[in-house]
């Protein structure tokens, strides 16, 4: 059972209308109203790809309420730990024309040490049944940044694989606490390492102590370093650039690596064998599938296809190249039982 954390959850609205224009009025049909929060949308799509999953996070007033009814409703297995304050609110404005999504997330309120305290050991007791851990998400504002490192420590004590998507300072703290894999984008890995290059800022990462680092390149693709060979980033992407709703495709990409982790876990003790083949292969396709979709925290059918199409190689555009490029290949591959 893969174990997704969300300290900082949203209920979500999305609109769709053919085109946003700034300083207009707009008149659009009602939303679409959901749980949200990154952690959530990793929930959700391992939720509906089968996956055994447990989502924990916090809820509270009358939006915490909606987003306990939506999860009720959606059968996504769920603990909640309930709060003073108001659960959060986002809005996603979706254009047919253009293909744009502009995105308005409201702040989170902080919880109180009793409340932290609740939330912390909800995950301590499910990692008892765990087969991955996953914290996903922003900490709201004056939160400990230690929150997911302490979380990674107590999973690498069970021996568990952990999966950190965040930025700032709990991004830095999980590196040091050894987290098996982080997965950025570019602009949140030049904000949290203050390092522009996006190579070199993930080798600090791994300098940090963090495992592996898959980072979003956006339609560029993703690319993977690791500790084990730190020298030696992989990148994968798409021939083809696909038009749509972008917001929860680095979710799926980290539902994917989940997926990976959780049955290498359960074939065998770490270390893992992180094949940059598959991860990048099913993070990729996973995530590109999201994009096809209208809302965030689904993936299109046409997942299975894209794998086909991920081109893995070792040639970097926009980044530090370290070694002579090879030749790109079109590549699936199958570890361990994890199919794109």
């Amino acid at each position: 059972m893969i174990v997704t954390v969300t300290p900082n959850p949203a209920l979500d609205f999305t609109y769709q209308l053919p085109a946003v224009h700034l300083g207009q009025s707009h008149r659009v049909l009602p939303p679409a109203v959901r749980a949200g929060g990154k952690g959530i949308n990793v929930a959700r799509i391992l939720h509906s790809r089968g996956v055994p999953v447990l989502s924990l996070a916090t809820v509270g007033g009358c939006t915490g309420a909606e987003f306990e009814s939506d999860l009720i409703v959606s059968a996504i297995p769920h603990r909640l730990t309930h709060v003073q304050a108001a659960t959060r609110r986002t809005m996603a404005f979706t254009e047919s024309k253009g293909a744009r999504a502009s995105i308005f997330n409201e702040f989170g309120a902080n919880n109180t040490p009793a409340e932290w305290g609740r939330l912390t050991y909800a995950v301590e007791t499910a990692l008892s049944d765990a087969t991955c851990l996953v914290g996903s998400g922003s900490l709201p504002e004056g939160a400990d940044t230690n929150f997911y490192a302490h979380l990674v420590g107590r999973a690498q004590a069970l021996g568990i694989p952990s999966i950190v998507d965040t930025t700032g300072p709990a991004l830095l703290a999980a590196a040091r606490a050894g987290v098996t894999l982080i997965k950025p984008n570019e602009q949140e890995l030049t904000e949290s390492t203050g390092e522009e290059d996006s190579v070199r800022a993930a080798r600090a990462l791994i300098d940090l102590g963090a495992q592996n680092i898959l980072v979003s390149l956006g339609e560029r693709g993703m690319f993977l370093i690791s500790a084990a060979n730190p020298g030696e980033p992989w990148r994968g992407r798409l021939p083809r650039i696909l038009a749509g709703n972008a917001t929860g495709a680095g979710d799926a990409a980290v539902a994917a690596a989940a997926t990976f982790f959780s049955t290498a876990f359960s074939s065998g003790p770490a270390p893992y064998d992180v094949d940059p083949h598959t991860i990048l292969s099913l993070s990729i396709s996973w995530s590109a599938a999201a994009v096809l979709m209208p809302l965030a925290g689904e993936i299109s059918s046409e997942q299975v296809t894209l794998a086909t199409e991920v081109i893995i190689s070792r040639k970097f555009v926009n980044c530090e190249a370290t070694r002579s490029p090879v030749s790109e290949t079109k590549l699936v591959h199958h570890t361990r039982g994890v199919t794109p």
